[in-house]
C-alpha cells in the first residue's frame, strides 16, 4: 500500500487480506511457482499434499479464479481491487496445463486397504478427472497379510482388507496400483523409509514388547457420560484424514442421543460419509452436512434480495459476478458453521470437521469475523457480545476432541494441531486414541511388534500432549451402523 495511506486505512487492508482466502491464494501462488516457472536443477518435484478436500480446493483454484478473472473486467473483487491477481492469472494459466500434462504430472492416490478409504480415493479420483487431471496411479498401504490362521483378530484384519480391495470401484481398478505390505516398524526416518522402499520385509526384532501391562484407558462410553453431564454444547471432532474422526463424531453423536439427549450431526468434510456410517435415521438425531456449492448458492441468494432493491440492472450484474467470487465460498461455509455453533445453546451440535487444514481456514474465518465484531462494538456494551470464536474458546460450550491413531505420524499431527488451537485461544477436552490393537488381544507376530510403536505413542500422549485419553479398541467387525457403532458407547468400549 502507499507510503501516503493513513494508519486506519493500513489496518483495514490488513484486515481484509487476514482472511482464510488470502492464505488460500498465496498458497497456490507459491505451489503454482514451481509448477509454471522454471524447476532449475530439480529432475522430479515431490508434493506431499494436503488430504483430499483441502487438497481438491487447492488443485481447483486454477480453474476457479482464471474463470473468475477471466469474466471480471472492472478491477474489483471480494479482496478488492483485483490488480495484483490478474498479475499471477498467466501463471494460474500455466500452473492448470501443468497439472493436466500428463508427461509433467502424476497424481498419485493413497489408501489403506479399508471400505471408507477406498471410497474416498475413488471420489477424489473422479473428482480429479472432473478437473482434467487424468494421469493417476494408486497405492494401497499398509497391505496386512495374517500369518496365524488361529489367530481370530489377525484373521479378521487381513479378511476386512480383502474384502475392502475385493469391492474396489472400477474407476480405481483402471488405475496402475501398487501395494506396500504393512511393516513392523513406524515409518519415520532415512532407514525406515529405506526399509519400506525394499522388497523384503525387515526382520522382526526380538524383545520389541515391554511385558509390562498397557495402562486400561477408558472408552468412548466414558467420554460420552462426560459431554452428556453438561446438557448441551458444541462438540467438535477433529483430526487428520484417515483416523476415524468420522466413526468417533456418529459414535459420540449416537451416544449421546442413548443418554436421551437430543443431537444434531454435521460434517464439513467432503470426504466424511456420515449417512454410510449410521445407515439410517436414528430417532433423536439429526445429520446433514454443510455443502460448500449449497451454502455458497443460499448466501447469493440471500445477498442478492438484501443487496439488490434500488439497484439498476448493470448494478445487480456487478454485485452479482462480484458475489461468484471463489472468495465466497469461504463466507458462506462460515455463516452455515456459525449457525450450527449457536444452535448448541439449546441442544447438542456434534461436528465432524474437514482435515486439519480445512479446519483451521474455518477457525481463522472465525477470528476475522471476532476481530471486527470487536471494531464493530466499539463503545458499546461487550458483555452482550457473542462470536463463534469465543464460543469455541469457552469450555464450558465447545469441546474439541482430537483424534488419533497410536503411531508416529498422526501422533505428530494432532500434537500440531493442538498448537493452532492453543494460539487461537481454544483448549482441546480429550484425545481419542482410534484402532488400538492390544486391546483386542492378537499373537500374530507382525501385530504384536507393533505394540511396542503403540506403547510408545500413548506413553507420549500421556506425558503432557492429552489432558484427557480416551480409547477405541481395534474391532473385529467394521464400526458401521447403529448396532456396531453402538458396542463403542455402551458401557463396553476399552473392555473387550
Amino acid at each position: 500500500m502507499g507510503a501516503g495511506a493513513t494508519e486506519a486505512e493500513r489496518t483495514t487492508v490488513r484486515e481484509q487480506l487476514s482472511g482464510a482466502c488470502t492464505t488460500e491464494i498465496a498458497s497456490f501462488d507459491e505451489f503454482a511457482s514451481l509448477l509454471a516457472d522454471d524447476v532449475g536443477d530439480f529432475d522430479h518435484i515431490v508434493f506431499d499434499t494436503a488430504p483430499t478436500g483441502h487438497t481438491l480446493r487447492l488443485l481447483s483454484l486454477p480453474k476457479a479464479w482464471s474463470g473468475f478473472l477471466a469474466g471480471n473486467d472492472r478491477g474489483a473483487s471480494c479482496l478488492g481491487p483485483h490488480s495484483g491477481l490478474k498479475m499471477h492469472e498467466v501463471r494460474f494459466k500455466a500452473a492448470l496445463d501443468a497439472l493436466s500434462d500428463p508427461g509433467q504430472t502424476t497424481l498419485i492416490l493413497v489408501a489403506r486397504a479399508d471400505k471408507s478409504a477406498i471410497a474416498e480415493a475413488a471420489r477424489t479420483s473422479d473428482e480429479l478427472r472432473t478437473l482434467g487431471l487424468n494421469n493417476q496411479r494408486l497405492i494401497i498401504n499398509g497391505v496386512f497379510h495374517a500369518s496365524d490362521p488361529g489367530d481370530e483378530v489377525a484373521c479378521a484384519i487381513a479378511a476386512l482388507g480383502r474384502q475392502a480391495l475385493d469391492g474396489m470401484p472400477q474407476s480405481l481398478l483402471s488405475l496402475p496400483q501398487d501395494q506396500v505390505p504393512l511393516r513392523a516398524f513406524d515409518t519415520v526416518g532415512l532407514s525406515a523409509l529405506r526399509a519400506l522402499l525394499s522388497s523384503h520385509a525387515t526382520p522382526l526384532a526380538s524383545g520389541l514388547v515391554a511385558s509390562a501391562p498397557m495402562e486400561r484407558l477408558p472408552g468412548l462410553d466414558a467420554l460420552a457420560d462426560e459431554l452428556a453431564a453438561a446438557g448441551h454444547g458444541l462438540v467438535m471432532v477433529m483430526g487428520k484424514g484417515g483416523v476415524g474422526k468420522t466413526t468417533v463424531a456418529a459414535a459420540l453423536a449416537l451416544g449421546l442421543v442413548q443418554r436421551g439427549k437430543t443431537v444434531h450431526l454435521s460434517t464439513t468434510d467432503p470426504a466424511a460419509h456420515l449417512a454410510a456410517t449410521l445407515e439410517g435415521e436414528v430417532p433423536g438425531m439429526r445429520v446433514d452436512r454443510i455443502d460448500p456449492k449449497v451454502e455458497t448458492q443460499r448466501y447469493i441468494d440471500r445477498m442478492m434480495v438484501r443487496k439488490s432493491p434500488g439497484l439498476d440492472e448493470q448494478e445487480r450484474a456487478l454485485l452479482l459476478e462480484d458475489l461468484r467470487s471463489p472468495c465466497t465460498e469461504e463466507v458462506a461455509v462460515f455463516h452455515a458453521f456459525s449457525k450450527i455453533v449457536n444452535e448448541a445453546r439449546s441442544a447438542f451440535v456434534v461436528l465432524d470437521t474437514a482435515p486439519t487444514g480445512h479446519s483451521l481456514l474455518l477457525m481463522d474465518a472465525a477470528g476475522a469475523y471476532h476481530r471486527q465484531t470487536l471494531r464493530d462494538f466499539e463503545g458499546h456494551d461487550k458483555a452482550r457480545m457473542s462470536t463463534p470464536l469465543m464460543r469455541m474458546q469457552d469450555g464450558t460450550y465447545t469441546k474439541i476432541i482430537l483424534v488419533t491413531l497410536p503411531e508416529a505420524t498422526p501422533v505428530s499431527q494432532s500434537a500440531a494441531l493442538q498448537d493452532d488451537l492453543r494460539r487461537a485461544g481454544i483448549e482441546p477436552y480429550a484425545w481419542v486414541i482410534n484402532k488400538s490393537v492390544p486391546a483386542a488381544g492378537t499373537h500374530d507376530p507382525l501385530l504384536t511388534a507393533r505394540l511396542a510403536g503403540e506403547r510408545k505413542q500413548m506413553a507420549r500422549m500421556a506425558s503432557g500432549l492429552a489432558a484427557r485419553t480416551f480409547i477405541v479398541p481395534w474391532c473385529t467387525r467394521p464400526p458401521i451402523g447403529f448396532v456396531e457403532l453402538s458396542k463403542l458407547v455402551n458401557h463396553r468400549s476399552g473392555k473387550e
